[in-house]
């Protein structure tokens, strides 16, 4: 009976709830860099190329 009750109690726990949702979204954040990197890339050097044109104008 102890050993049910021990069970029992252990499967309802959710102390570390909390970091297996951090880890679990952090994983999908990671393959979506890895999936469109070259996008990503893209568009960051298409901004800093429109950043730098633009201060070249305030000059």
């Amino acid at each position: 009976m102890n050993l049910i009750t021990e069970c029992k109690e252990f499967w309802n726990d959710e102390s570390g709830l909390g970091t297996i949702e951090i880890v679990l979204i952090l994983v999908v954040l990671v393959g979506m860099v890895i999936i469109f990197k070259k996008q990503i890339t893209t568009l960051l050097n298409n901004i800093f190329k429109q950043i730098n044109n633009q201060a070249k104008e305030v000059y």
